[in-house]
């Protein structure tokens, strides 16, 4: 069984954590994801920068100008990676757009994914129709989930056909907009996560863009299997360095 899947079917409270490779240093990205293991986190999405990232806020744009201007790559990203796995074997999720997966080539990415341990994929730009026309054979070869983003504004219709075409989690976007940190949810996210619920869908529900503290986190459990944080982790390593990470994890989860 893949390893989302296995923390899918055995935790309602799922904390994941994304934070961008190559930042804030070159040589971070399996220090990070070592610690954030080591702090009880269940499932991890490494960013791969792109310099036209269109979802994200200002705090990961920042974060990809940095890690392309060190030098991450593609191509050094699963030189990192290669051998993690013999020292951790916590759920690792890419989550990258689709025109430098595109460049390095979509089986030949998939395939160093799988040699490298990666899980699954998530690929904001990658409609879910060509997704399961074009991809989703090639995607199963190498045994990666793929996990879609829907919004208030997603159709019921469209929602619909991404949990019959899903087999990991579907990322429920707080809100229509980019990504940044929020103190609270307002009245009308609740009701859409609310009416999401209603709906019965068959994939687990993880709520990100927004999740930054306590309230939150606890805000999204009580709505969802569980919660993703983005910019308030990668604005804490920004400032504290990759080694108090226990700090941060420690102040979300109380």
């Amino acid at each position: 069984m893949n390893r989302i899947n296995k923390v899918l079917n055995n935790k309602s409270d799922i904390l994941s954590i994304y934070f961008t490779a190559g930042f804030p240093n070159l040589s971070d990205t399996t220090t990070i994801i070592k610690n954030l293991d080591n702090c009880g986190v269940d499932m991890i999405e490494i960013g791969l920068p792109f310099s036209d990232p269109l979802a994200d806020g200002p705090t990961i744009q920042n974060s990809s100008n940095i890690a392309l201007s060190n030098g991450m790559t593609t191509k050094k990203l699963f030189e990192q990676l290669k051998g993690l796995r013999k020292e951790t074997d916590i759920p690792l999720i890419i989550m990258g757009y689709f025109n430098p997966i595109m460049q390095y080539g979509i089986e030949s990415f998939c395939k160093d994914c799988e040699l490298a341990g990666i899980d699954g994929l998530i690929i904001p730009d990658l409609p879910a129709e060509i997704y399961s026309n074009d991809y989703k054979t090639i995607f199963e070869k190498y045994n990666l989930l793929n996990m879609f983003l829907i919004t208030p504004q997603t159709s019921d219709e469209r929602i619909k056909f991404i949990d019959k075409i899903s087999s990991g989690f579907i990322y429920m976007v707080s809100s229509f907009s980019i990504t940044g940190a929020v103190n609270s949810f307002e009245k009308e996210q609740k009701e859409y996560f609310d009416r999401i619920n209603k709906m019965d869908l068959k994939s687990s529900l993880l709520i990100g863009f927004g999740i930054s503290n306590k309230e939150t986190f606890k805000d999204a459990i009580n709505h969802s299997q569980g919660a993703i944080i983005g910019s308030a982790f990668i604005k804490f390593i920004s400032e504290n360095g990759v080694n108090k990470i226990s700090d941060f994890i420690r102040k979300i989860k109380g």
